[in-house]
């Protein structure tokens, strides 16, 4: 399934709220809505936005910096990383 940026999580729908949040983040940072090196909202304002449980933010954060979306800088916050120019 494919999630655009302006999508909702689907708590009853077949993919995980979690993958799905991923999924939502992904398509905002493709869209622009975070510049490379800029942090996304922090999990509390994910929460709010979003309404799943803090765990679910992060266990969607942990996917996208394991897959090189996002990194993470101690007492700082999650940011988008640079795009190669393979994603481009």
């Amino acid at each position: 399934m494919e999630f655009g940026p302006d999508d909702q999580i689907d708590y009853d729908g077949p993919v995980t709220p979690y993958r799905q949040l991923a999924e939502i983040l992904r398509a905002r940072i493709a869209r622009g809505d975070w510049a490379p090196n800029r942090a996304i909202p922090s999990e509390a304002r994910l929460v709010q936005e979003y309404g799943p449980a803090r765990t679910t933010v992060r266990r969607a954060i942990k996917v996208l910096v394991e897959e090189g979306v996002l990194f993470v800088v101690p007492q700082r916050g999650t940011f988008v990383a640079e795009r190669s120019s393979e994603d481009r």
